[in-house]
């Protein structure tokens, strides 16, 4: 209502935590946004929701993420959990410089080139998986997307990077939903214990693999990693190895498997812009950079200051625990007008949801590549595709996706040939 006042910090972030607010958190960003772009939520916590705040400190020196000795101040016993030990012993829970040198070991597999290589393996893993989904969906029965395309899609690409054998994949979806848990910004222990469990069952999974690789060498980056770490243990250790092909494998695939679930179903709500992909895929990089800042698969982040520093208006003091809305700052008004709007024609969109800074997502190129196939791919092909029955949110909040999405995938299109953009059209900007 008119002239209400905002709730307060406190009160908007435990809403936020709670089951509705994670399955549904954009109404309640809005409530922590009355109050600034940087808002205190305790003593040494603060909220950040704008968008130019939230990428000045992800790319800002003065934050880093917690490191053991806060981890001792702030999660006693964290060493005792499978979970918690295997993340933050990955570049994803590092500071500089270890984060820059297993970055720069794991880096390789994701240059512009490599990716770019892989578009030929993507759209055949994507035709293939249409196939499945047309003889499934034989008759009018329901497919679930995620498990059907959004699941295998992601995981057969990253598992094919890292040597993974492909009749292991269906394994991996249980324990990365177990073990990613454990990102969530509060976590009940019994959450944490099945956290630990996914993080024991990869990590054994793990250490055979490595032990095959040494037998018998492959061309693949499990390979790399195992001989980087062989060749010179001070430059990858031995739980540094396994705790980044465990972060590897799961960031390669629960990112995109969630912007695949979030995307289509922005898509079948904007039929319009779906008839737009569908007759010209060359539009596919600006429909995927707006799917992920309409509805980012990774929700936020978090950083701890290491020296006073003042951001929106706000100062932050060292020790501050600073979490990083990335999809609030993704829908931001100051940033893009009608935020709450789908628009895949608007310019510069330049989204947050996979970071900033020295952390910015190591896949990213990649997951941008398999949505800017996917989308056009299944438009193109299945012009009849609608949703069957209601989606099932994940009730998580940093890693934002469907558990089940039931779709009707119809009758496949006949062959055409596509056509090029209409004189005078402007398709999205990449």
């Amino acid at each position: 209502m008119p002239g209400r006042p905002p709730v307060d910090p406190a009160d908007a972030l435990a809403l936020l935590m709670s089951p509705a607010g994670r399955v549904d958190p954009y109404p309640t960003y809005e409530r922590l946004r009355a109050h600034g772009p940087v808002v205190q939520a305790g003593p040494v916590f603060y909220v950040v929701t704008g968008y130019a705040e939230a990428d000045a400190i992800l790319r800002d020196a003065r934050f880093g993420v917690m490191d053991d000795a806060l981890r001792d101040q702030f999660m006693p016993g964290w060493r005792e959990s499978p979970a918690v030990l295997s993340i933050s012993r990955s570049m994803l829970r590092t500071n500089p410089p270890d984060h820059s040198r297993m970055r720069r070991l794991a880096a390789g597999a994701f240059t512009p080139r490599r990716i770019a290589a892989m578009r030929g393996v993507v759209e055949a893993q994507a035709d293939a998986l249409v196939d499945a989904m047309l003889a499934a969906g034989r008759g009018g029965t329901p497919v679930d997307f995620m498990a059907a395309f959004a699941y295998p899609l992601p995981v057969g690409v990253i598992c094919a990077l890292l040597g993974v054998p492909a009749a292991d994949r269906p394994l991996f979806r249980r324990w990365a939903t177990d073990l990613t848990g454990v990102l969530e910004p509060e976590i009940t222990p019994d959450e944490l214990a099945v956290a630990d469990r996914g993080a024991a069952e990869l990590r054994a999974y793990f250490s055979d693999l490595v032990a095959a690789r040494r037998r018998v060498p492959a061309d693949d980056l499990t390979t790399a990693l195992v001989q980087a770490h062989d060749a010179d243990g001070e430059r990858l250790s031995g739980d540094e190895l396994l705790a980044n092909l465990i972060v590897l494998l799961v960031a390669g695939f629960e990112t995109t498997t969630n912007l695949l679930g979030n995307g289509l179903v922005a898509l079948l709500g904007h039929p319009a812009a779906a008839a737009a992909l569908r007759e010209h895929p060359e539009f596919a990089p600006g429909f995927v950079d707006e799917l992920l800042r309409y509805d980012s698969p990774v929700q936020l982040t978090s950083r701890m200051s290491t020296a006073p520093s003042r951001h929106g208006g706000v100062d932050l003091p060292p020790e501050s625990w600073i979490i990083v809305m990335l999809g609030a700052a993704n829908r931001d008004p100051g940033r893009f007008p009608e935020p709450a709007r789908f628009d895949p024609w608007r310019p510069q969109v330049h989204p947050l949801s996979f970071g900033a800074g020295p952390h910015y997502c190591l896949g990213a190129a990649l997951a941008r590549l398999e949505a800017q196939v996917a989308f056009p791919l299944l438009l193109r092909r299945l012009p009849e595709l609608a949703l069957a029955g209601r989606p099932e949110r994940r009730v998580r909040l940093t890693l934002r996706g469907f558990a089940t999405l039931p779709v009707a995938p119809g009758r496949e299109a006949a062959p055409v040939t596509v056509a090029g953009p209409p004189p005078g059209a402007a398709g999205p900007t990449p």
